[in-house]
């Protein structure tokens, strides 16, 4: 099994795979990415579905891209070279084309995220996938590519899943600090801090203490995303309240969430906290 890797240790050369069924945190993962990416100076390409281009950009650039810098987002259909369908040796062809386009505009290299829901379209040939995450591996030897391909657990087979982890040398994740059927606490990265989804009290506060203690320990300013949260209770609310109160004068900790998460913290005494700012809001960030 191949261990999971963060995000912010892939290095020029790495080919790895996302396996998501989180899109948000599919997305704070490629912002990362790409993120890592502008600031080497290389060309960023993402490959995505039709209907996700301005999207995914949107996205991108929610979660602090800059979009006067270096990113390509465009169709799966461009892999295809333009033809009726994906074909495997026309996909990698394309890929070589790039990492010799980025050489010559002199750039460092070629960073690329692959949705790789297009192998479940009906018009791909399932062999299409094996060969092209088989042939598309020689163009990692000169250490100047790196790519995470992207799969969601709801569009693949366990089988091909199976498959999909074991022909990348790396796999990328978020940090999980805990996970059960009603909560979910994991590092986010961009912008850098916590997520937590699900319905939170007082029985896991020790997590979330320890959680938002390495968020202080690594970050300027914490940014806590509780978006997907349904429910805190007045114990866990006290923790996030006092982790923001020992916070020094220069720094901020930053809390989004809905109006009903927010009037919870805002009863147990979020104004008295000077370091405290919240966003609410009612989408998916």
């Amino acid at each position: 099994m191949v261990a999971t890797t963060p995000v912010d240790r892939l290095v020029p050369g790495d080919h790895a795979c996302l396996t998501f069924t989180d899109p948000e945190e599919r997305l704070d993962i490629l912002a990362a990415f790409v993120a890592a990416g502008q600031d080497r100076g290389e060309r960023v390409i993402c490959f995505t579905d039709a209907a996700d281009v301005d999207l995914l950009r949107a996205e991108l650039l929610d979660r602090g891209l800059e979009a006067g810098r270096e990113l390509s987002v465009v169709t799966n259909d461009r892999l295809w070279g333009g033809g009726t369908g994906p074909d495997a040796g026309t996909m990698v062809e394309l890929l070589a084309h790039e990492l010799t386009r980025a050489d010559r505009d002199g750039r460092t290299g070629l960073r690329v995220t692959a949705d790789m829901c297009w192998a479940a379209r009906p018009q791909a040939n399932a062999e299409q996938l094996l060969v092209f995450e088989s042939e598309v591996g020689r163009l990692f030897d000169a250490g100047r590519l790196t790519t995470i391909c992207e799969y969601d657990r709801e569009s693949f087979d366990p089988v091909t899943l199976a498959y999909a982890a074991r022909v990348h040398p790396r796999t990328v994740a978020a940090t999980v600090y805990h996970e059960d059927p009603v909560l979910r606490i994991c590092r986010q990265h961009v912008p850098p801090g916590v997520r937590v989804a699900g319905e939170l009290d007082y029985a896991r506060a020790d997590v979330l203490s320890a959680a938002l203690a390495e968020a202080v320990r690594l970050d300027h300013d914490v940014h806590l995303n509780l978006n997907h949260l349904r429910f805190i209770d007045a114990g866990a609310a006290a923790v996030i309240l006092q982790t923001a109160a020992r916070l020094p004068e220069s720094r901020r900790m930053i809390v989004v969430c809905p109006e009903l998460i927010e009037r919870t913290l805002t009863v147990a005494g979020a104004a008295e906290v000077p370091a405290l700012r919240m966003l609410v809001r009612n989408g998916d960030r």
